[in-house]
């Protein structure tokens, strides 16, 4: 029994005192010295949760699903029905259908009713297609919509490409989030040029003033050596690396996922892995040159600390 005190002004009727309680289970209220009921019911201050289900379901939910930016409306969409009945269940009369016809015709053309509106739901169509190939979160979608309404409102949309400039705002919240997605993933799922997204991405990174974290090349390991199926001893080595790398200031300027993979690769050399150049080019995207170049500052790293 939880009983609470809900007005110490109140006297009791009977023996004056004033020490009225309630009891949120039973809904009484009474007074704790004599015990007098003053009311059997209380009204409930609680959430109104009811079943809004029409097959008399057990769902206490009305509100649906949460407003996001992803979404060409936001997912305050209104929708007419297509079925011609009313709520009981009956039929329209053929005056009524002509009406509802008609509202459903201009509640379509109100939805998209200017070009920045039919750009903006191409673009998130898009963006759509992209978060799918690229397996990325809901809160990365998320940012890289609110980057494109910004560019939108600015009109850095006009006179270029829709696919170009999605791209580099989802690039943007990638480097945002810290998600660890290069330029060429982008690119590769979006059948991109890179040149174009570096050119839209260099034009938001400018006139939206977004700052950008530097990547951390340590959480490039984790994806290239899932692909090659290397051990956590070999891992943890090259993050290792890595710290070291970064405490000299050897990793300042330098692409994060070169960096990475080579030091998987001095990680696979020191731990005796069968893992050539060539693999772990091919892993992480990067060239068997940018390895060679970046295993030669990363030993000279780890030879002068050890």
């Amino acid at each position: 029994m939880v009983l609470e005190i809900i007005n110490a002004d109140s006297v009791c009727r009977r023996c004056g005192q004033k020490s009225m309680l309630t009891d949120n289970v039973t809904g009484e209220r009474f007074c704790s010295k004599c015990g007098f009921v003053i009311s059997e019911t209380l009204q409930d201050s609680g959430p109104e949760w009811r079943s809004f289900s029409k097959d008399g379901g057990t769902d206490p939910t009305r509100t649906g699903a949460p407003t996001s930016l992803a979404m060409h409306d936001r997912g305050l969409a209104t929708i007419i029905s297509p079925m011609n009945k009313d709520a009981s269940g009956k039929p329209l009369s053929a005056s009524m259908k002509s009406t509802i016809e008609r509202l459903r015709t201009w509640d379509s053309r109100s939805k998209v009713n200017a070009s920045s509106d039919k750009n903006l739901r191409q673009a998130l169509s898009q963006l759509s297609t992209l978060k799918d190939k690229l397996s990325l979160s809901d809160s990365v979608i998320e940012k890289a919509s609110y980057i494109y309404r910004k560019a939108l409102e600015k009109g850095l949309v006009r006179g270029r490409s829709i696919s170009a400039l999605i791209a580099a705002a989802l690039y943007a919240a990638c480097r945002d989030t810290e998600t660890p997605r290069t330029l060429k993933d982008v690119a590769d799922a979006g059948n991109i040029k890179k040149k174009d997204i570096s050119r839209c991405y260099r034009i938001l990174h400018q006139e939206l003033e977004l700052k950008m974290p530097v990547v951390n090349p340590i959480q490039c390991i984790a994806r290239i050596s899932s692909k090659l199926d290397i051990s956590e001893k070999t891992k943890r080595y090259a993050a290792k690396v890595l710290q070291i790398a970064q405490e000299h200031e050897e990793s300042a300027g330098k692409d994060p996922m070169g960096l990475a993979a080579a030091a998987l690769y001095l990680s696979c050399v020191k731990n005796g892995e069968d893992r050539t150049q060539r693999d772990i080019a091919e892993a992480s995207n990067v060239t068997e040159v940018t390895i060679r170049n970046r295993y030669k500052g990363l030993r000279l790293d780890q030879d002068t600390e050890i």
